[in-house]
This record gives structure tokens, C-alpha cells and sequence, in this order.
């Protein structure tokens, strides 16, 4: 029987990185948990762990941009943590544009009634399965 791929997603952020796993098939993603982050070069090594523990085969990284599809400082920290990412890990590292993915986290959990105290636990899980569903869209659609 051949492996299957499994692909992990982040959500990168100064504070917390969300982390979501896709399902056996990849036609969805899973939240799974939130790493709160301690040092960048700990971060870096951590993520690399936990995409390997989660058996990844591909790990998909959020890229925030603004509104209007343009780079901001945020990019550019995301893609400095993605660099340092692709020398610890042979797993091939993407990047998938993640404007809304927490928003539509955030409202996810308010509509679900959750309080603003928890939601930080799981918000950050919730954008990276978004951000991974938004990658597992664009391969059924052959993009």
C-alpha cells in the first residue's frame, strides 16, 4: 500500500502559529493546535517537528498580504520565518495567500458562542485549516 500525502498547514504570527492538518485524502482541513511561540530559531525548529510528527508530506505556510494583494511588514516577516523553515525541513514548503482566513476564524467561533477569553486558544488553528482549505480548493480546481 503506498503512503499517502498528508499536507500541514501554519498560520504565522508573532504571538501564535496556528496549525492545521489535512485529512488522509486532502479534501479537508483539520484545526489541530496552537504553538505559542517562544524564540525565532526555537519557532523554527518546533514547526519543522510538528510537520514531521504529523507524518507532512507538504507543509503550507499563510502568506498575509493587505487588502489589495500588496506586500506590508508582515509579509515580510512571514516569508523570513518560511526562509529559515525551507533549511530545517527536506519537506517542500509552499506559501497560500491567507487574507480573511482569521476573520472568517474569528467569526467562526463568535457564531459557534465562544467566549473572547478561549477564542485566542483555537482561533489561530482555525485560520491555518482555513488557510489549508483555501490550498486543497486551488488543487481540485488544477491551479
Amino acid at each position: 500500500m503506498l503512503p499517502m500525502d498528508r499536507y500541514v498547514a501554519f498560520d504565522i504570527g508573532d504571538k501564535r502559529i496556528g496549525v492545521a492538518i489535512s485529512d488522509p485524502f486532502n479534501t479537508y482541513a483539520l484545526p489541530s493546535e496552537t504553538y505559542f511561540r517562544k524564540g525565532f530559531k526555537e519557532d523554527v525548529a518546533a514547526i519543522a517537528k510538528i510537520a514531521k510528527d504529523k507524518g507532512a508530506t507538504l507543509i503550507v505556510c499563510g502568506l498575509p498580504v493587505n487588502f489589495d494583494g500588496t506586500e506590508s511588514v508582515q509579509t515580510e516577516r512571514a516569508r523570513g520565518f518560511i526562509e529559515a523553515l525551507k533549511t530545517v525541513t527536506p519537506l517542500p514548503v509552499v506559501c497560500e495567500d491567507e487574507r480573511f482566513t482569521t476573520k472568517m476564524a474569528h467569526e467562526t467561533l463568535i457564531s459557534e458562542g465562544m467566549r473572547r477569553e478561549k477564542r485566542k486558544n483555537y482561533v489561530d488553528a482555525l485560520a491555518a485549516a482555513n488557510i489549508l482549505d483555501g490550498y486543497l480548493a486551488k488543487l481540485k480546481k488544477g491551479l
